[in-house]
């Protein structure tokens, strides 16, 4: 756990679910689910508000609910020891540990620090330009497509980009509320990669966060994203805690 940050448990995992604007949540038992049919993992899964002593009981009721909805049952929950009871429901369930995911906190002034003013802009709506960055050679053109429509549906969110030309060649967006501001989707065109756009457009979207008076920044990152990993370690961020989705194979 972070020794230097705060980490309110409840205010990131609110944070982030509302940053993806699932088209249904609900609070059942301590656990906040969401409800939607997007690739989004977070925009369609469920998330106990707290790590100690989280109702495991619980777990049978929510698969029940995604089923009657026609979704995937999908968990995210912590790799602690405080989620073993969790984890044996989730396994009767016939659900599998997958996808491990750290979950990153910083100082929003540490990472402005990371690189220089200038290059990217900030706007409140993406356009189409910033939207391609998710449609190029490297990505899942149908995963990107889900992945911008469910950014741009959140309250107050801001877009950043730098572009070359015409051409938005990386973006990433910042969402504010809970007390954190969260970043989510990081993407930089595969031709571009290696010259330190993603530190810009983090260190670009750190200095709107203190604008807005927020000081503590979460974001989300693979475990075998080792390249981003390494990034944002560079720009001040920290383990707070590790997660795995529990969904069907």
């Amino acid at each position: 756990m972070n020794q230097h940050i705060p980490i309110d448990v409840e205010a990131i995992e609110r944070a982030t679910v509302a940053a993806v604007a699932p088209r249904e949540v609900e609070e059942l038992r301590g656990w906040l689910v969401a409800y939607d049919d997007v690739t989004v993992n977070r925009a369609r899964s469920a998330v106990p508000l707290r790590h100690d002593a989280p109702d495991a009981k619980a777990v049978p009721q929510i698969v029940e609910r995604y089923r009657a909805r026609g979704i995937m049952p999908n968990f995210r929950v912590a790799q602690l020891a405080s989620m073993h009871e969790v984890e044996g429901e989730l396994a009767r369930a016939g659900l599998q540990s997958l996808q491990p995911t750290q979950v990153l906190v910083a100082r929003a002034l540490e990472v402005a620090r990371a690189a220089a003013e200038g290059g990217v802009a900030v706007r409140r709506e993406p356009d189409d330009a910033w939207a391609a960055v998710f449609l190029g050679e490297g990505f899942d053109p149908a995963d990107g497509a889900s992945r911008v429509a469910t950014l741009a549906r959140a309250n107050g969110s801001l877009f950043a980009g730098i572009r070359e030309g015409a051409a938005v060649v990386a973006g990433g967006v910042l969402a504010l509320g809970h007390g954190w501001a969260s970043i989510h989707g990081m993407r930089t065109a595969l031709s571009h990669r290696g010259r330190g756009l993603a530190t810009r457009i983090l260190a670009a979207l750190a200095r709107e966060a203190l604008k807005r008076d927020h000081d503590r920044i979460a974001l989300q990152v693979e475990v075998a994203n080792d390249t981003a990993t390494r990034v944002y370690r560079r720009c001040g961020f920290e383990l707070a805690w590790t997660y795995a989705y529990w969904r069907e194979q």
